[in-house]
């Protein structure tokens, strides 16, 4: 916001690849967006379509003429970005209706797991999920090291015993398990387009920087945002 009139994909790419991180987790990106997003960042990636993605590729022409127009209704995917080596990647879905809502599971080479989800509008359809997901994502990650976040939609999400609440804005916020903080902040959305300064996202990004602590403590420090 304000309307920029057409896609903003390659000032996106710039904006996200010109960031530090080791680890971006991103929700409801258009689709066709996640590779070059990763290309221009140097990542590998992985992607979970969520709603809206019925007749895709007419959404995609629509959303790539009048992204305006067509907002979230060009279709969707969660994905997660990695300055490294992914070793493993599933999906898990949480509800069907009245949206379908997915999370990704993502397992690092160094052993680090990775949560990301977008959770449903209404208050009590993302508390369970939210509770489902905390205990699949618990069961799955065993003694491993653990980041689990995204646009939670809950203004004060539960996590169970052991976990750690590393940051927060709104309705976006990052947990972890077996890592420690040593610093977060918000990042700036905004650019210069035509003049005009442009939000790239209704939401603002957060980075948080953490260190793996335990016997799970790998090679060098993950960091998730």
């Amino acid at each position: 916001m304000p309307a920029a009139g057409r896609e903003l994909r390659a000032q996106f790419a710039a904006l996200l690849a010109g960031w530090q991180w080791d680890v971006a987790m991103l929700q409801e990106v258009p689709p066709w967006w996640p590779p070059p997003l990763a290309s221009a960042a140097g990542a590998e990636q992985r992607s979970a379509l969520t709603s809206r993605n019925s007749g895709l590729a007419l959404r995609r022409i629509l959303a790539e003429r009048r992204p305006d127009l067509m907002k979230s209704n060009g279709g969707g995917c969660n994905s997660i970005l990695v300055r490294g080596a992914i070793g493993e990647h599933r999906s898990l879905r949480l509800r069907r209706w009245p949206e379908r809502r997915v999370a990704q599971l993502a397992r690092l080479v160094d052993g680090t797991c990775v949560v990301n989800f977008h959770a449903s509008a209404r208050v009590d359809l993302a508390e369970a999920e939210l509770r489902r997901l905390w205990e699949h994502a618990l069961r799955w990650a065993a003694n491993d090291p653990l980041i689990l976040g995204g646009d939670l939609n809950l203004r004060n999400p539960m996590a169970p015993s052991g976990v750690a609440h590393l940051a927060s804005r709104d309705v976006d916020h990052l947990f972890a398990r077996g890592m420690q903080l040593s610093g977060a902040r918000q990042l700036d959305r905004r650019l210069a387009i035509g003049g005009e300064r442009v939000e790239l996202s209704d939401h603002v990004p957060l980075l948080a920087h953490t260190r793996v602590v335990g016997p799970a403590t790998p090679a060098s420090p993950a960091r998730g945002s």
